[in-house]
């Protein structure tokens, strides 16, 4: 059975414990004796260490199965948060735990990482038949998927796998996920005095505000968005600015639609450039690629039949949001992204209810044995 003090016990120190992207070392450390206390060989990951700036590696748990010949499965979740994510203190109230209002609460992705703890635990407890299971907890998920994009993959059996990273109430399984580009740029000016010959100046900030204003931008259609996300440049209010650094992003469930949004942008910019005498330094990089799993495939109904196990109505959708997801499946893993009830995340509102977190558990047990038996 699902222990819920325990499971509740044990998120709360999980999120007590600072991780923001990068800086994973003390919650692998705790999660590895962890591991390790429950009967797993851990390995850590020390190339994808280095790859991704991380001052811990990917930690992967290993438990050999007690039902010969039952297929091998991945579970995942991530241990790095978003800012401000230092000094987080839960707050439980009314069967919701919550952030205390100064700090995210890190449920993204803590509360993936505590239900495959508690469902580890449910399966020793009750002698549960099982196959291999690989768990996964990767670093920088929220600075670009870099545990995935980087994990050394020979050390994966398993050819399906979860994570559990969405927002979504158990029973929530996202079945495609969008790519991502990421776009920098420099425009640069002229500078000038601002009241004495401004008009010999180029203002780099008048330049990326015209390019921004051409943009389409947010929501472009129901599978692309876009963003600009920061600007900075100048320094006082009496010169003409030079040097504007702006920082987006394009994302689409359709590579297509992906790459006609990331040129329409650097159209907007390059254009602009041009009009007004500005040098424009630009660079696009793509973070991951989207995935789609398709609703015949024999995972989806696996998943579908597990959640009904659990007491869960299956919902199968698509996400705006990107995951170690896409990795697994560019690199021929199988993959669902399935919802934790996590909620308002990234914002000091985030929250999360008792119960979607004790129904998580029971969720990832309920896959675990459905695998056996009719995977």
């Amino acid at each position: 059975m699902i222990n819920t003090e325990r499971l509740v016990q044990e998120f709360c120190e999980l999120v007590k414990i600072d991780s923001l992207s990068k800086k994973e070392a003390a919650l692998a450390a705790v999660l590895q004796r962890k591991l390790t206390e429950l009967g797993l060989e851990v390995i850590k990951d020390k190339k994808s260490a280095a790859a991704a700036g991380s001052d811990s590696g990917n930690l992967l748990g290993r438990l050999k199965g007690n039902v010969q010949g039952a297929r091998a499965v991945l579970l995942v979740a991530h241990m790095d948060t978003v800012t401000p994510g230092e000094g987080i203190s839960p707050v439980i109230d009314d069967g919701v735990i919550r952030s205390s209002g100064a700090t995210v609460l890190g449920a993204d992705d803590k509360s993936g990482i505590a239900a495959i703890l508690e469902a580890l635990r449910h399966i020793a407890e009750e002698k549960l038949p099982h196959g291999d299971l690989e768990v996964l907890f990767t670093v920088g998920e929220e600075a670009g998927l870099l545990g995935s994009r980087y994990l050394d993959y020979s050390l994966l059996k398993a050819q399906l796998g979860f994570v559990l990273d969405s927002g979504g109430s158990p029973g929530t399984i996202i079945n495609q996920g969008p790519a991502q580009d990421k776009i920098k740029a420099v425009i640069i000016g002229r500078t000038a005095h601002a009241g004495v010959n401004p008009e010999d100046g180029i203002s780099a900030i008048q330049v990326a505000a015209k390019a921004i204003d051409h943009m389409k931008l947010l929501r472009i259609d129901e599978e692309t968005t876009a963003n600009i996300g920061t600007i900075s440049g100048g320094n006082v209010t009496n010169i003409v600015c030079d040097r504007v650094v702006i920082e987006g992003e394009a994302r689409s469930l359709s590579d297509d639609k992906l790459d006609r949004q990331t040129q329409h942008m650097l159209d907007c910019l390059k254009k602009t450039c041009e009009e007004s005498g500005a040098r424009l330094e630009v660079t696009t990089e793509r973070l991951y690629p989207a995935f789609f799993v398709d609703r015949a495939e024999p995972l989806i109904g696996l998943a579908c039949r597990a959640a009904s196990a659990a007491g869960f109505e299956a919902k199968v959708m698509a996400s705006g949001g990107g995951s170690d997801t896409n990795y697994f499946n560019a690199r021929g893993i199988r993959t669902l992204n399935l919802g934790t009830g996590m909620n308002r995340v990234h914002t000091t509102e985030e929250q999360i209810k008792i119960s979607d977190m004790t129904g998580t558990a029971r969720y990832v047990a309920a896959l675990v044995s459905e695998i056996v038996g009719k995977g």
